[in-house]
């Protein structure tokens, strides 16, 4: 029998016509764009443009069609006749002139328009005295900023003023395509409408080095925030390094040769932190949040039990010894004499009652105390020793919410940072300031929370006097802060997780109430992104576009 040729056989011509047929549709489904979900219809991406936009917006803010032109040659920061001077005005005039000329790490020189005013000269006029001072929660920020050729003037307060006048100047400053440097005749009165415009960053749950510190701090600086909140240690690990107790650095960092702050470095962070008007509170959190203590102070922590015998775990601070508030002390007496600000944050949040309950000592504490079994009234026990600990070294202080939530009595000098969103935040700063207290709202402003997509405008929209109280209650909320808690941030993503979404937070905390368009934010938040890109910045995308200078 001869062999019939594939070719020509009816039933191998079927087989070969349907394996053709389902390659076809495998490659079709392989070469073929398949939908994405959630993703924006297509557009064109444009360049982000550079036209003197200012985020925070000022209070009072007029620009006019007339144009100077800056020449780096020609152009230069000036005291006023009878200006106060000192070392805060004096950088900033260095750093700001460099933040104007200098494109991709080398100063520039602009081209000039023969045709254009030049603007020369911008006076200062620091009203008073700034030598050696640190920035406070009673801080003026105030400064009036007119520019007109040949010469602009700004005129503040206090160094704190020219600071954030210089910044909107900068702001105001661009670039053209074709090489000019450029600014419009504009005047503007500004202030904040919060004195408390915090970042918190979370340096225990991961270490970030003193370099990514202040790269942040440099980029509160341009978006005006004044407070940094560094939550310094917590359960994870312990990196400040204590003069009264060295052990709890050397037990409780990660490494206590790589991943430290020394009294050096901490004392760096304050003072490039002063020089751009942002004052360091600390955050030494306790009762809870406190296992990287352990091993470096014994006898701090309380030992739990399972039924009658420990079973080798440790949590919270013992509140029943003696030596846990001669521990307390001595460290609240250092941070005092280490951090120059006025507040300390003392925590108190998330303090499990379960290892105190499981403690036959501490039940014996209890009975003795006339506790009962109401774990709360400890709590408060161990929280007004703490505070009156404070008050005795000197120092004001926050804490967070649950302080109040739980019961404690607090003295009315007292901020209360609201953070949950259980009550319901109106709710709470309601309660918070009903009791004459003052507050600080965060709970909106988690940003270590990510989302796909553009997720700023919550942070945008969020008001903190978005809550039924008298003018007299509204009055004691001093304002808020961003957060970035550091589960899952360090050095390599600090700064492109928090920016420029804490812009939106910046905004909200520096402008008027009233400033509410999100249409007018897209176009001020692009261009104050790619301002912090030009700056070296790595400030995270909010969409398909590009900037005139890339970061690199």
């Amino acid at each position: 029998m001869t062999s019939t040729p594939a070719a020509h056989d009816p039933n191998k011509m079927a087989v070969l016509r349907r394996t053709q047929a389902v390659f076809s549709v495998l490659l079709v489904l392989f070469v073929s764009p398949l939908p994405c979900h959630n993703v924006p219809a297509y557009q064109k991406p444009v360049m982000v443009q550079q036209t003197g936009k200012v985020l925070p917006k000022p209070q009072m803010l007029t620009v006019s069609a007339e144009a100077y032109t800056l020449a780096m040659s020609g152009f230069k920061f000036t005291y006023g006749s009878s200006s106060q001077m000192c070392d805060i005005v004096d950088q900033a005039f260095r750093r700001y002139y460099d933040l104007i000329f200098v494109v991709d790490g080398v100063k520039k020189a602009p081209v000039v328009s023969k045709d254009m005013s030049e603007l020369t000269e911008l006076q200062i006029m620091v009203k008073e005295p700034c030598t050696g001072v640190y920035p406070s929660l009673e801080s003026s920020e105030n400064y009036t900023l007119t520019v007109a050729a040949p010469m602009g003037t700004l005129v503040a307060d206090s160094a704190w003023g020219v600071l954030r006048g210089l910044e909107t100047f900068s702001q105001l400053v661009y670039r053209t395509d074709d090489g000019m440097i450029i600014i419009n005749k504009t005047t503007v009165d500004d202030f904040p409408r919060f004195a408390h415009r915090g970042i918190l960053l979370d340096t225990s749950r991961h270490f970030i080095p003193i370099k990514y510190i202040k790269q942040n701090l440099d980029a509160m600086a341009y978006n005006k925030f004044n407070v940094f909140h560094w939550h310094i240690v917590d359960d994870p690990s312990f990196p400040y390094q204590s003069v009264a107790f060295p052990d709890l650095s050397a037990k409780g960092a990660f490494n206590p040769y790589t991943h430290l702050y020394t009294q050096e470095d901490v004392k760096d962070v304050i003072e490039y932190s002063r020089l751009r008007g942002i004052r360091v509170v600390p955050e030494f959190d306790t009762p809870g949040h406190t296992a990287s203590w352990g091993a470096g102070l014994p006898g701090f922590l309380t030992p739990c039990y399972d039924g009658s015998a420990p079973n080798g775990k440790y949590y919270a601070a013992n509140p029943m010894l003696n030596t846990t508030y001669d521990y307390m002390t001595k460290l609240l007496q250092e941070i005092k004499d280490v951090f120059p600000d006025k507040y300390v944050h003392l925590g108190g949040d998330e303090v499990s009652f379960n290892c105190w309950k499981s403690n036959p000592d501490i039940t014996k504490f209890m009975e003795k105390m006339g506790f009962g079994t109401d774990y709360s009234k400890l709590e408060e026990y161990y929280i007004k020793n703490i505070l009156d600990i404070t008050t005795s070294v000197g120092r004001d202080y926050i804490v967070w919410q649950e302080v109040l939530d739980n019961g404690v009595q607090v003295a009315k000098d007292t901020v209360v940072e609201v953070w949950r969103r259980k009550p319901p935040v109106p709710t709470e700063m309601a309660r918070v300031t009903a009791k004459g207290l003052r507050a600080i709202l965060s709970s909106c402003w988690y940003l270590n929370r990510i989302s796909y997509g553009v997720d700023w405008g919550q942070y945008y929209t969020c008001e903190p006097l978005n809550f039924t109280g008298t003018q007299a209650q509204k009055d004691l909320v001093i304002g808020g802060e961003a957060c970035m808690w550091g589960e899952y941030v360090d050095g390599t993503n600090l700064i492109a997780r928090l920016w420029p979404r804490a812009s939106a937070v910046a905004e909200r905390l520096w402008s008027n109430k009233d400033v509410t368009s999100m249409a007018d934010a897209t176009v001020r938040m692009d261009e104050q992104r790619c301002r912090m890109v030009r700056r070296g910045l790595n400030a995270e995308p909010l969409h398909p576009g590009f900037c005139q200078f890339e970061y690199d």
